[in-house]
């Protein structure tokens, strides 16, 4: 995992600027401003320029600012990255690459982006999240996300992935019939995986019926289990879930310094492990312990 908190990042269409303060005080991790699928294509062009204006003008806090752009395959990607990254790259924290299928995707965007940069004289890098949402793209996983070191977050994208598996689901992606455990077990896993191969973050898939809280927050569990970091939120009622399930517990704290001091102890002593409450704690534990050590302090680091 990166030390950058995605507990949450919410999805804005570029063409509607009415929402975008809302968006930028959402208490959201990360929020995109949407040039691809929740853009129509009669405004692809006009709303750069919102999200230009909303990348300079509106204040965003501790929230971090990303665009996505249009897919490499379309003839607005060129100009999304141009004109945004010219008009408030100083601004621009994360760009988001769609439908990626190969590790040349990742590159292409990377190139571009180095280019602008130094043109621009930026001294930030823009990072990059990449959208594992193609058949393909998911058998190339573990090539896309160690494709630029820019790249530190890997989203599936459940809603073209399963067009492009042909899966007969509803329109919250849910299979038509009764299945047994997670339908996408295999893609999230095999995203996961990859993820953490790179060392960059998982970002879970979007959860249509935004109405429905109980539910995203089950998806939400369920993912956080697999070692997601995060997830996709379409509606700003989404966000305090996201960033309550993915943020360690009191309990698992309470376990982790538990754990951690115990073994110290044992160390100091010349042993390398211990049981504790008739469990044994190791070197593993320890390294556990300060993973969910590590991320509660930067929670309560971005919240001060």
């Amino acid at each position: 995992m990166t030390g950058l908190l995605r507990r949450s990042e919410l999805a804005l269409p570029a063409c509607n600027d009415h929402m975008f303060a809302k968006g930028a005080s959402s208490g959201a991790d990360l929020v995109f401003l949407d040039l691809e699928d929740a853009t129509p294509v009669s405004l692809k062009v006009e709303s750069r320029a919102k999200a230009i204006k909303a990348l300079n003008e509106l204040d965003w806090g501790h929230t971090a600012r990303a665009i996505r752009i249009n897919g490499l395959d379309t003839p607005w990607c060129h100009d999304d990255l141009i004109e945004v990254v010219t008009g408030a790259g100083a601004n621009l924290d994360t760009v988001v690459i769609p439908k990626a299928l190969t590790a040349r995707d990742v590159w292409w965007v990377d190139v571009m982006l180095t280019q602008l940069e130094e043109k621009l004289g930026l001294s930030k890098k823009i990072r990059l999240e990449v959208l594992i949402e193609e058949v393909e793209g998911l058998a190339n996983a573990e090539e896309i996300v160690r494709a630029s070191p820019r790249l530190d977050a890997v989203i599936f994208g459940v809603g073209d992935f399963s067009l492009s598996q042909g899966a007969r689901v509803d329109t919250n992606f849910d299979p038509l019939d009764p299945y047994p455990g997670d339908f996408w077990a295999y893609a999230r896993n095999k995203v996961m995986v990859a993820a953490r191969i790179a060392g960059i973050d998982a970002i879970d898939s979007p959860y249509p019926d935004y109405q429905n809280l109980a539910g995203y927050e089950a998806e939400a569990r369920r993912s956080s289990l697999y070692g997601y970091t995060g997830k996709w939120a379409i509606h700003p009622s989404q966000i305090p879930i996201a960033n309550a399930v993915f943020a360690p517990t009191e309990q698992e704290i309470a376990l982790a310094q538990r754990n951690m001091a115990a073994y110290r102890e044992a160390e100091a002593a010349g042993r390398g492990a211990v049981g504790v409450e008739g469990v044994l704690v190791d070197a593993a534990h320890v390294k556990k312990a300060r993973e969910v050590l590590d991320r509660a302090e930067l929670i309560k680091s971005a919240a001060r």
